[in-house]
Formats: C-alpha cells, sequence, structure tokens
C-alpha cells in the first residue's frame, strides 16, 4: 500500500511540476514574450489587471498558481488511471484526449471565471494553445502510467 501511494504521489508531482513548467515556456514561445510576464498574466488571474504592474512577487505568484493548477489537473487524471486500467494502456490516447479536456475546461470555465482579461485568440495561436494542452496531457499521462502503473 505504501508503494502504490508512494508511486501515485509521484506521478502527480512529477507529471504536474513537468507539465506546468513545459506549459508556462510553450506560452513564452506562443506570445512571444518573456516567462515572467507570463507568470503575471497567471497572477491576474487572482489580481486582475493590477497583476500586470507588479514584479517579481507577482511572478512567483503566478508561479505558485501554475504548479498548483497542474498538480490538480495532473491528480485528476492520476487518480482516474490508477482505477481505470484502459488510460494506462493507452496512454498516447488517454493523454492526448485529457489535454484537449483541460484545454476546453481552462478555455471556457476557468479564464471566465477569473480576473484575468481574455485573450483574443487567432486561428494559429488557438492551435498552439491546444498542442500545448496536447503535450500537457501527454506528459501527465506518461508519468501515470510509468508510475501508477509499475505500482499494480
Amino acid at each position: 500500500m505504501r508503494a502504490l501511494r508512494s508511486s501515485v504521489l509521484s506521478s502527480i508531482l512529477c507529471g504536474g511540476l513537468l507539465a506546468g513548467t513545459i506549459d508556462i515556456g510553450a506560452a513564452s514561445l506562443i506570445n512571444r514574450i518573456n516567462p515572467l510576464i507570463i507568470l503575471r498574466a497567471i497572477a491576474s488571474g487572482v489580481l486582475g489587471p493590477a497583476a500586470f504592474r507588479g514584479g517579481l512577487p507577482v511572478s512567483l505568484l503566478g508561479l505558485v498558481l501554475q504548479w498548483a493548477m497542474s498538480l490538480l489537473i495532473a491528480a485528476i487524471f492520476v487518480m482516474a488511471a490508477r482505477r481505470m486500467t484502459g488510460l494506462r494502456e493507452r496512454w498516447i490516447v488517454a493523454g492526448l484526449a485529457y489535454g484537449v479536456a483541460v484545454f476546453v475546461v481552462m478555455e471556457f470555465v476557468v479564464v471566465p471565471l477569473s480576473a484575468a482579461m481574455n485573450p483574443q485568440f487567432t486561428v494559429a495561436s488557438l492551435l498552439e494553445n491546444v498542442l500545448a494542452m496536447l503535450l500537457f496531457g501527454l506528459i501527465v499521462s506518461f508519468f501515470a502510467r510509468r508510475l501508477a502503473g509499475a505500482a499494480r
């Protein structure tokens, strides 16, 4: 039981933190701006437009929020994968599908409910953001397959 708990926790931490960190880099590349500004944009979900006038402390808040969301997203998948072996066995398909689901929830539920300004997407930026979430889902799914599946 302890090995299973350790495997689940490792899957959540590794998948969530890696996917969340890469997501920051992807957003920086997609928008062609400094990652610190991306982190302020994340913090603006709580602070509103004032976040963009903040400095390093606001960027650190954005990082904490990003990692917290990423860990939650990873935990949801890992807990589902623990019970549904198909998610581990078909981890690529499951990860891609989860990435799409995460994109939809973030785009149409989380961001509209936050204090953040909702940017207008072009077709190109929409595709880039979907691709970033597909990668996010694959990373989370990979760790869920590798670590949660190893504890069976």
